[in-house]
């Protein structure tokens, strides 16, 4: 019986470790959380308020049997290692599971690795912790901020419009969209025009009268400058230099989704779907082994042992001149950042090399995540950029053109970047300083609002503004389209009306909570409790002497906005109204929360003939996963049914 455990989260972990580590050691997982807040006590937020938010937790449904399982495996063994994800969400789930399994401090230790790697794994066992409670209580208020904010804002928008949801995230998501929305229809579009000089090989733009830059706002205009200008240009200066094109850091959680999305046309789920098989691991010829590192990351820091082998990878293969420096990350690096940016595990596992055993996204996605790993620490590229300026009447011609004449880190992500060239002629050898023009052009142009968010430019924005997580963008994302918050037309966000309704609502009554500032404030203050500088429940009870008041000024003064059936409740009187809950639409009192009166609907039932078996009627049937079925009517008197349709003449 092996004398050690270790619990991971995902199954698919569980075979590939216990190869690595050997006979005296059992791998099982827990299949990600086992427990989560209960929906008792105040408002059902499963957190007792006037106990310094105590949280009340419970297991979740369907996993009882998994912690039964391994509460058995406990018994049999004299040492835990929790190795559970490593970032504030795996420390909580390692929390839990000690906390549920009754381990003793002695009895237990918490061993985190960055990637699925023998060598990662076995050094992993080499430094051995306990649970950071710091990193557990900026989960649990996170978790907590959430479930408070969730469920007071959801109820009250299903009370008082057509909205099902809000939430502490979710909603300035929403804001964004919304606020997008109404800057594009108060944009008031102003004309302008623009000349442009046509060459033999190139063009060049009016840009300026003199010194002065020039605008041009009608056709007027445009011709009477035409009228001052002939075919005949001066060339009046050719500026030359160089300058170097520098490759991106390694991905990131978000910048790999924005990127995904751009380039391969992936989902933020779809990515980070794609990315968790990958980490977790791929079977290949005669191993099974994690391709990259964790994919949740805020970090762009690279391993000293990665960097050592990229770099002489680079230099067998292309050459020490392409051998560049490695990225340095701007922002200050905190807890969240102690693992690795996202790269391959091994730098010799080439896309080409593993291909026959990934799907076709999986080799796509893998193969971005390697060259831009690789790329950051490659030699930037260089471009030869020249100039000229070209006078016709004091009225100052420009045009612009590049060569790239080093590729540098473009050699491995040229597939993923642009860079055409565009030459222009040797201006500054013409025997003579005069050039023709082939013909001079008038263009009328019309100036465009900010266009809609995509998915990439919202997660972009997002991150920049400091809302949320990455790792919860995929998520957010999801709901507002679930929600019905958000249509999706050319990949672009547009709200709906009841998006754009829910977000007016609940800035009209809670604007000084959700907002950028505050939201952004609120994650630096999670990662303050995180470092162990703030006291979690202060925090908690800081928002909530704020935020409890704020709902309940709402519930009674912000007006229903409900489509009246025309009926009266039986119970109370009061006009009947269709909703928005959590699985759709459905009928209710106007009076919630003093009336609880729900309209139960009648279903249409369609008959398929008499039953084989009795005297009754086949009908139509649903399962409770939603399958339909046909059975007897009489049931469970009689208890006849089939999947197959019935055929009816």
């Amino acid at each position: 019986m092996p004398k050690n455990l270790v619990i991971v989260e995902s199954p698919s972990k569980s075979k590939t470790i216990e190869k690595y580590l050997g006979k005296d050691f059992k791998v099982v997982s827990s299949k990600g959380h086992i427990r989560d807040l209960s929906t008792k006590g105040k408002f059902g937020f499963g957190i007792e308020i006037e106990n310094d938010f105590n949280p009340i937790y419970q297991i979740i449904k369907g996993k009882k049997k998994d912690v039964t399982s391994l509460k058995s495996e406990v018994k049999k063994t004299t040492k835990v290692y929790l190795a559970t994800d490593p970032d504030r969400e795996g420390e909580a789930i390692s929390w839990h599971l000690k906390d549920e399994l009754g381990l003793e401090e002695d009895q237990y230790d918490r061993v985190v690795f960055n990637e699925i790697t023998e060598n990662a794994v076995t050094d992993a066992f080499k430094n051995l912790r306990k649970i950071d409670e710091d990193l557990v209580h900026s989960q649990e208020t996170r978790r907590m901020l959430d479930r408070i904010i969730g469920f007071r804002l959801s109820k009250l928008m299903q009370s008082k419009t057509g909205g099902k949801s809000a939430g502490r995230v979710q909603s300035v998501a929403l804001k964004l969209i919304v606020d997008r929305e109404k800057e594009i229809q108060a944009f008031v579009e102003e004309e302008y025009w623009t000349i442009l000089a046509k060459f033999k090989d190139f063009d060049a733009d009016l840009e300026k009268h003199g010194t002065k830059k020039i605008e041009i706002n009608n056709e007027t205009e445009a011709n009477d400058i035409l009228e001052k200008l002939s075919n005949v240009f001066k060339i009046e200066n050719v500026e030359k230099k160089s300058r170097n094109k520098k490759s991106k850091p390694p991905f990131i959680t978000s910048t790999l989704q924005q990127e995904a999305s751009t380039k391969l046309n992936f989902s933020a789920r779809k990515t980070m779907s794609i990315a968790q098989k990958l980490y977790e691991g791929i079977e290949l010829k005669n191993e099974t082994v994690g391709l990259i590192t964790y994919m949740r990351t805020d970090s762009i820091r690279l391993s000293d042992e990665y960097i050592k082998s990229a770099y002489a990878y680079i230099s067998n293969k292309y050459g020490d001149k392409y051998l560049g420096y490695v990225k340095k990350s701007k922002k200050k690096e905190n807890i969240q950042d102690a693992h690795e940016a996202i790269r391959p595990t091994s730098i010799n596992r080439t896309p080409d090399a593993v291909k026959e055993y990934l799907s076709n996204d999986e080799f796509k996605l893998y193969s971005m995540i390697y060259a831009r790993a690789l790329a950051s620490i490659m030699k930037d590229a260089k471009v030869d950029q020249t100039s000229v300026i070209l006078d016709n009447n004091n009225y100052k011609f420009k045009a612009t053109g590049q060569i790239l004449v080093f590729d540098g880190y473009l050699r491995i992500y040229g597939d993923y970047e642009s860079n055409e060239d565009k030459s222009l002629p040797p201006l500054d050898k013409y025997n003579s300083n005069v050039i023709v023009s082939s013909s001079l052009e008038k263009n009328q142009h019309f100036t465009k609002p900010k266009p809609r968010y995509t998915e990439a430019k919202l997660i972009k924005e997002m991150e920049e503004l400091g809302i949320g997580r990455p790792s919860t963008y995929a998520k957010t994302m999801d709901t507002l389209v679930s929600r019905n918050y958000v249509n999706v037309v050319d990949k672009k966000f547009w709200p709906t009306e009841i998006g754009i309704e829910t977000t007016e609502k609940l800035q009209e009554y809670f604007s000084n909570l959700i907002n950028v500032k505050y939201t952004a404030k609120m994650e630096t203050d999670l990662d303050s409790i995180a470092e162990g500088n703030l006291i979690w429940n202060k925090l908690l009870n800081n928002f909530y002497e704020e935020f409890e008041p704020a709902v309940k000024h709402a519930f009674d003064n912000m007006e229903k906005n409900h489509k009246e059936t025309g009926e009266l409740c039986p119970e109370c009187n009061n006009p009947l109204v269709i909703k928005n809950g959590r699985y759709g639409e459905f009928t209710a009192c106007n009076n919630y929360p003093e009336c609880k009166y729900i309209k139960k609907e009648k279903k249409e039932v369609i008959e398929f003939g008499n039953c084989p078996e009795c005297e009754g009627t086949i009908i139509e049937k649903k399962t409770k996963k939603g399958k339909t079925f046909y059975g007897c009517n009489n049931y469970p008197e009689c208890k006849y049914a089939t999947w197959n349709k019935p055929n009816v003449e």
